[in-house]
């Protein structure tokens, strides 16, 4: 029977969740020590006369304390703490105790709970009350996990990036803080997923934490994640981390307990809590993109098998974008650390982290640590790309159906007019994207300068009939058959993850056409290049894409799938074919502006349980008419997937779910309620839930599918009849407003320091002693800006004079060679940017013509073979001494001592020559 007063509410509430997390609740006049380990004794006297509303006892020893306050009395539940510490601190009548170390404070809705133990005891929210084995098991560890912390060991930097170390230490020193959230922020590329195994690695090691869930949005960075767990080996530990620790990836609602690191998508831990099976297809894309904003979603309720202590430390891949709306309430449920990763923060993400940033490393402190590769801008645009165009009437045109591609002839009955948006859903142009293709291709030359081969490219395309019309038109303008060019998308034929592993080690795919699969979170380092023919309105979104792009890679592995590279990936090439670079972009995700949801978003959400009654009607809108749309061997088929229920059916099951009218007749049925009388509110809320799971319990992910694939099975007419033209082909004027500004930047600031410097002060004030500038001098001046000007990283500079001087001055081998063509053309040494290696080629050419002229004693073969290495030690090291002589490559071949055999006395004259030729 309900009581309605507020304080028997709330009492009833908390009795009911205590019991759930394992307690037996019992009052003190009636206590059964045999009930089980945990018992939870209401209104237990102390010996002050007082009574505590809850006393806790594990083995009928008292371990904690619960304060009980109604409802209404949440916004105050930490101004009770000191009445729950009141009691706790008391002694409780008929047992010999000291203080009690856990102490919680309780509504029916809000629980907060303390733990004595910690240094600087705080409060926290929970879900609900910790199971008793749990408080047990940690009565029987000497010290508490936020104590533990405390031994978490100075980190040392052996093996990790400077980036890599901040975070971490930071992220420690926000633990020891006792700092619930933090968020690590680092560049795309620069090793987030090493960061937090190595985190992982020192929390499980010293401060002896239980369980770590690594969460993820997809199934790929699921799969990734394993890999890169199995493959991290501690600095301190020769073994694998595989060796020293469990992992296992979640597959199913079967949650093993003996393992210290899980991975899992947060869409399976969703069903995991809901103890549901979960359909893998739901797994492939992040939910983040898929579904829209849900306002009354089915509520996580409590798991025994998972219960909210099961986790200390909750690491989150990609952030930014899945752990908000259905899935915010699966970190909610937990008691643990969280910890966030991401390249791409926005408001939302800072304000979840409680705006504690415990690493911030920009895509652009990547690129001037060498850590990423930036990119420039080539730009395509087509007129159609830009205006769209018009089909007049009476035209005969080509219509194609979407999925089986079949084509029909028809003549247009009325004029149709497309915009650039409605490319490739609605109209597809063949001549559109022939003009991208055959521009990309003739461009090569400019935008890849000597390359003989086209270097790893990666295609974004709209959809999946998108890609296809591309692939066949790469194929065709590129003159080669299928291994060029391959689809990597969800829906490809070819298994996904061997076209992935191909793109990535292999020589061929040179081209791969992509959706949304590899738009995120999936590294493929040797691309060089990235062409949009889609466009993005998500700021977040575009910039992980970009990410796709950033990676290094030198030159050994580079020259492995892209065997015409001469040096390592200094860069990307972004080829904007759509406008990308230029629109307007938002924080948040497209479809979270969009007043509706596609078909596929409604169907997943309900799906998931999401019972809102925009959804649902909304849902069934689009289903009736999708009804009509059928043929009747669909609708079969359909009635199959759905096991028995038809598109009405499900469609009034959607309808029905939120109808008052309906809700009250299943009431009036359901509980036998008389005409005279009405049903109770209560009896229509447990009607109304029973109809709201109808809907999801018909659907299914294979239905779905099916239901969705049905819907885009109309037509799109090909548009064989304008033909398109491009109207530009270039470099992105912006990009050299930005080259201008980084080298007046870089000329100031070597000019601020050519007396502080040997080998500015040299260039500058005597040019002709530059034969005695060495590598370590060189290096002075790369320290020197690394450290007070790092956005002025050597290469991004290099690239900046090319686009000036409008050249392409080759790929210099390393960044102290580019430091060295940099100064020679800032001190007007050079005129134009020149390749270092080039120049010493050049005059290493001229020398020996000059020495071998005339009657002059030429220098023999093994002479000459020596003289070729001191000219590639100079390419690189600037300088040579005797000394450099007994060092590699010439000590393999006799060192000093051979080269005075073959040069006798002119030995040190050749030497002093060749430092001063060479770097004319």
């Amino acid at each position: 029977m309900v009581n309605q007063h507020p304080e028997q509410i709330a009492r009833d509430a908390i009795d009911q969740r205590l019991e759930q997390a394992g307690w037996k609740v019992q009052p003190y006049k009636r206590i059964d020590w045999s009930a089980g380990p945990g018992i939870a004794i209401k209104e237990y006297p102390t010996e002050d006369g007082r009574s505590a509303d809850y006393a806790l006892f594990i083995d009928q020893n008292p371990v904690g304390i619960i304060e009980a306050k109604r409802d209404d009395e949440g916004l105050r539940l930490t101004a009770v703490e000191e009445q729950s510490s009141g009691y706790a601190d008391s002694k409780l009548k008929y047992v010999d105790h000291g203080p009690l170390p856990f102490r919680y404070e309780a509504t029916g809705v809000v629980t907060r709970f303390t733990d004595i133990r910690d240094p600087k005891p705080r409060s926290r929210e929970m879900f609900s009350f910790h199971r008793p084995a749990t408080l047990l098991a940690w009565l029987k560890e000497s010290r508490s996990l936020r104590d533990r912390l405390y031994d978490l060991p100075e980190l040392h930097h052996t093996g990790l990036r400077d980036c890599q170390f901040s975070a971490i230490s930071q992220l420690e020193k926000s633990f020891k803080a006792n700092r619930p959230r933090a968020l690590i922020q680092m560049a795309t590329g620069a090793g987030k997923t090493f960061t937090a195994i190595t985190a992982v690695y020192r929390l499980l090691k010293f401060a002896k934490a239980k369980r770590v869930l690594f969460l993820v949005d997809t199934k790929n960075l699921g799969e990734q994640a394993v890999q890169e767990f199995m493959a991290f080996k501690p600095a301190d530990d020769n073994r694998k981390f595989t060796e020293l620790y469990n992992v296992t990836r979640l597959k199913s609602k079967h949650v093993p307990t003996d393992c210290q690191v899980y991975i899992s998508t947060i869409q399976r831990l969703y069903s995991v809590l809901r103890d549901e099976e979960l359909d893998e297809s739901l797994e492939i894309t992040n939910p983040g993109e898929d579904i829209a904003p849900i306002k009354q979603p089915s509520c996580v309720v409590y798991n025994e098998k998972i219960p909210v202590e099961f986790f200390d430390f909750i690491i989150i891949d990609e952030c930014h974008r899945s752990i908000y709306n259905l899935w915010k309430q699966v970190l909610d449920y937990q008691d643990a650390f969280l910890i966030g990763l991401t390249a791409t923060p926005d408001n939302r993400t800072l304000g979840f982290f409680n705006e504690n940033m415990v690493s911030e490393y920009s895509h652009e402190d990547a690129v001037a640590d060498g850590v990423n590769v930036g990119y420039d801008t080539y730009l395509i645009t087509t007129k159609i790309t830009q205006e769209g165009s018009k089909l007049e009437a009476e035209q005969y045109i080509e219509r194609r159906e979407k999925l089986s591609r079949k084509k029909r002839w028809e003549q247009l009955d009325e004029d149709v007019e497309y915009a650039s948006k409605d490319l490739d859903r609605n109209i597809v142009n063949p001549s559109q994207i022939r003009q991208v293709i055959r521009t990309f291709r003739d461009k090569l030359p400019e935008i890849f300068p000597g390359r003989t081969e086209m270097p790893k490219t990666l295609i974004f395309a709209k959809t999946d009939s998108h890609a296809d019309d591309i692939i066949g038109i790469v194929r065709e303008e590129f003159e080669q058959g299928n291994a060029f060019c391959k689809k990597v998308t969800y829906q490809s034929e070819e298994d996904s993850k061997s076209v992935l592993s191909q793109f990535r080690n292999d020589y061929y795919p040179r081209i791969a056409v992509t959706v949304d699969m590899i738009a995120t979170g999936t590294d493929v380092k040797p691309i060089e290049c990235l062409v949009f023919m889609r466009n993005v309105k998500s700021r977040n979104y575009f910039q992980q894409m970009l990410g796709r792009g950033t990676r290094t890679l030198n030159e050994d592995d580079l020259k492995r799938v892209t065997p015409s590279a001469s040096t390592a990936k200094t860069h990307f090439v972004v080829v904007d074919a759509i406008g990308v670079t230029k629109s307007q972009k938002t924080d948040l995700r497209p479809l979270e502006r969009k007043p509706g949801a596609s078909l596929k978003d409604l169907l997943n959400q309900v799906l998931m349980g999401n019972k809102n009654a925009d959804v649902f009607s909304s849902l069934a809108s689009r289903l009736i008419r999708l009804d009509k749309e059928l043929t009747p061997v669909e609708h079969e088929s359909l009635k199959k997937l759905g096991k028995g229920s038809t598109l009405s059916d499900i469609t009034r099951a959607l309808l029905h779910a939120h109808d008052p009218d309906i809700v009250e007749a299943q009431a009036r049925e359901t509980f036998q309620i008389a005409p005279t009388e009405e049903p109770s509110e209560e009896q229509r809320e447990q009607v109304q839930q029973n109809l709201l799971k109808i809907p999801g319990s018909r659907l299914s992910g294979e239905l779905n599918e099916f239901i969705v694939k049905s819907r885009q099975a109309h037509d799109q007419i090909i548009d064989v009849i304008n033909q398109d033209q491009v109207t530009f082909a270039g470099w992105d004027a912006s990009q050299i407003h930005q080259a201008k500004a980084m080298v007046t930047d870089f000329e100031t600031f070597i000019k601020q320091h050519k007396d502080d410097i040997m080998a500015l002060s040299i260039l500058y004030n005597a040019p002709h002693r530059r034969k005695e500038i060495t590598y370590a001098m060189i290096r002075d001046v790369f320290d020197l800006l690394k450290t007070h000007r790092p956005h002025l990283a050597p290469l991004r500079v290099y690239q900046a004079y090319e686009a000036l001087d409008q050249v392409k001055a080759g790929n210099p081998r390393n960044e102290l060679i580019a430091i060295v063509s940099l100064i020679r053309r800032v001190t007007g040494i050079d005129t134009t940017l020149t390749e270092y290696q080039r120049r010493v080629d050049k005059n290493f050419q001229t020398w020996v013509f000059k020495k071998q002229a005339g009657s002059a004693a030429k220098f023999d073969q093994e002479q000459m073979d020596w003289l070729h290495m001191i000219k590639e030690h100079m390419a690189s090291s600037f300088h040579i001494e005797r000394d450099d002589l007994d060092l590699a490559p010439f000590n393999a071949k006799g060192g000093l001592a051979k080269m005075y055999d073959l040069f006798g006395t002119h030995m040190d004259s050749i030497i002093s020559e060749i430092n001063e030729a060479l770097v004319a």
